[in-house]
């Protein structure tokens, strides 16, 4: 236990608060009461996790393309991937249950704002042809995810070392009640939304 503590005291300096953690307690909790209504700046829906996922089917044929999936996710990510095994059988996909298809990473606090801040920022301008992130990817429970077609929009991933590009999910965790309240707050947070 004092170790992990240890840990993250090395991982972040004491004092520092992420660029977009500052920008959301400042500006974004005012401009939403002032939309909004709530009473309270603690009732004012925020951020809560980001789950990243990255699907390796091929890695039935070869673990190694797995291996260097997991790398590349947790060197965009900056956590160690968790490898992710199939629960049952599926016979038309040659996947037995307990085979390993794929990885995923649970971002919160520092690491989550720190990695919502480069995909605003630096990786969904530099996907070719974007327009804006379509308005229908919400769940109806105020979570948002998103598709990206390959890992190399993001600065981190070393394109010397991708033998394949693979596609991921991204699932934006917040708090809000509505999708609404989810899609006001994810706009005033800087996610470039189409316009209807």
């Amino acid at each position: 236990m004092a170790q992990q503590q240890a840990q993250k005291a090395v991982a972040t300096p004491a004092g520092y608060v992420p660029r977009l953690k500052a920008v959301y307690q400042k500006d974004v909790v005012r401009q939403m009461m002032e939309r909004r209504g709530y009473r309270n700046a603690m009732a004012v829906p925020r951020l809560h996790k980001i789950v990243v996922n990255m699907g390796v089917g091929e890695a039935n044929q070869n673990i190694k393309i797995l291996d260097a999936a997991m790398d590349q996710l947790g060197a965009i990510t900056g956590q160690k991937p968790v490898m992710r095994r199939a629960r049952k059988s599926i016979a038309n996909f040659k996947i037995r249950e307990g085979m390993p298809i794929g990885c995923t990473v649970t971002l919160r606090g520092v690491r989550m704002y720190e990695f919502f801040d480069r995909l605003v920022t630096t990786a969904l301008p530099r996907v070719r042809d974007f327009r804006g992130l379509p308005n229908r990817s919400f769940d109806g429970r105020g979570n948002y995810t998103l598709g990206l077609k390959d890992q190399l929009v993001f600065l981190e991933v070393n394109y010397a070392k991708v033998d394949k590009t693979h596609g991921m999910n991204i699932t934006l965790v917040t708090t809000a009640r509505t999708d609404e309240e989810a899609k006001d707050l994810l706009q005033l947070m800087g996610l470039p939304m189409r316009k209807d």
